[in-house]
C-alpha cells in the first residue's frame, strides 16, 4: 500500500473538534496544550465549546485547525503511521509541511495563526465574496469569470479546482454575483454562496502574501522527509522552487487540489487518509479518482477504525 494524508482546510471546523482525542490520547493533548499556550486566545475552549461563529473567523480557525491535525499527526506517527506524500487543502497545507518535517507544530500554529490574521487584514472594509461552482468546465467558468470582471470594473478569480465539476470562485461580492449569473448562464447546475471572510486564493490576498515573505525570513526550513504536493502546482515542488515562495504564492493563487488527487493516484498512490475534521477531501478523492480507497480521521472511533484499516493493508 502507498499510502497519501490529506489535511483538511478552513470550512470544516465546527464546536467540539477534538473533545474526544484529547482526553483518550496523550500526545494529542499534548500537541493542543501546547499550541494552547503559543497563541493569544483560548484555543482548546474554543475548539471543543465554540461558539462556531468565533470558531469560523479566519484568524482563530486557522491555528486552531492546523493544532487538531499536528495532534493527530503525532497519534499517527506514533502509531507507526508514515505516509508516503501528503498534501493539504489550502490551510491544510501547513499540516501537511508539519507532518512532512519542514517545520514543527509550534511553528505551524504560529504560522497559522499570523496567516490567518493576514487574510482578515488583506481585503478590510472591501465587500467581497466566494461561492462554489457545480457542474461547469473549467474553460466555462473563466470564460465566465472574465465576462464578470469586464462588465463590473472588479475582480472575481477561480479560486478552487476540487473536483471535477465543482471549482469556487472570488473576488468582488458585486462581479462574484455577476460571474455566478455568467455561470448559470453557461451552464452551471448551481451556484452556492460560501460563508468566508475574504476572497482566498486570489489576486485580492497579495497583501497577506507580502505579509507572509516577511514572516518567512524569521522561519527555519527544514527538508522535506517525504513528497509534498503544493496547492499552486498541482504537484510536487521542482529543485528551483522554495517553499516559502510557493506558500506566498499559494495564499494568493488558486489551489489545484483535483489535480492533487490525480498526481497522487498517476504516481502510485492506492490509499488517502484524510486528517479532519469533516470529509470533505475524502468526497473529493472519490469523484477524482473513482474506486479510490480513502477514510477520514476525525475522532477517536474514526480513529481506532483507521488503524484496524491500516493494519489490515499493510
Amino acid at each position: 500500500m502507498k499510502l497519501a494524508i490529506l489535511y483538511a482546510g478552513q470550512g470544516a471546523q465546527h464546536a467540539g473538534m477534538g473533545k474526544d482525542l484529547y482526553e483518550s490520547e496523550p500526545l494529542f493533548r499534548a500537541a493542543l496544550d501546547a499550541a494552547d499556550a503559543s497563541v493569544d486566545f483560548d484555543l482548546k475552549q474554543l475548539c471543543f465549546e465554540g461558539p462556531d461563529e468565533t470558531l469560523s473567523q479566519t484568524q482563530f480557525t486557522q491555528p486552531c485547525m492546523v493544532a487538531f491535525a499536528a495532534g493527530l499527526t503525532a497519534v499517527l506517527k506514533d502509531k507507526g503511521i508514515e505516509p508516503a506524500a501528503v498534501a493539504g487543502l489550502s490551510l491544510g497545507e501547513y499540516s501537511a509541511l508539519c507532518c512532512a518535517g519542514v517545520f514543527d507544530a509550534a511553528t505551524a500554529v504560529s504560522l497559522a495563526a499570523f496567516r490567518g490574521k493576514a487574510m482578515e487584514q488583506a481585503v478590510t472594509g472591501r465587500p467581497c465574496g466566494m461561492a462554489a461552482i457545480l457542474g461547469l468546465d473549467r474553460e466555462a467558468l473563466s470564460a465566465a469569470c472574465a465576462q464578470a470582471a469586464q462588465a463590473t470594473g472588479g475582480v472575481v478569480e477561480i479560486a478552487n479546482y476540487n473536483c471535477p465539476g465543482q471549482m469556487a470562485i472570488a473576488g468582488d461580492q458585486a462581479t462574484v454575483d455577476a460571474a455566478c449569473e455568467a455561470a448559470k448562464a453557461a451552464g452551471a447546475k448551481r451556484c452556492v454562496p460560501l460563508k468566508v471572510s475574504g476572497p482566498f486564493h486570489t489576486s485580492l490576498m497579495a497583501p497577506a502574501g507580502d505579509a507572509l515573505r516577511e514572516k518567512f525570513k524569521e522561519v527555519s526550513f527544514g527538508e522535506m522527509s517525504c513528497p509534498v504536493y503544493f496547492n499552486c502546482l498541482g504537484g510536487p515542488k521542482a529543485d528551483s522552487d522554495t517553499i516559502p515562495a510557493l506558500l506566498e504564492k499559494q495564499v494568493q493563487s488558486s489551489v489545484y487540489m483535483e489535480d492533487i488527487i490525480r498526481r497522487m493516484a498517476e504516481d502510485g498512490v492506492d490509499a488517502f487518509l484524510e486528517v479532519g475534521p469533516g470529509k470533505t477531501l475524502a468526497g473529493l478523492v472519490k469523484k477524482t479518482v473513482k474506486g479510490a480507497t480513502v477514510r477520514s480521521v476525525e475522532t477517536a472511533e474514526d480513529l481506532a477504525a483507521a488503524l484496524e484499516w491500516l493494519k489490515g493493508e499493510a
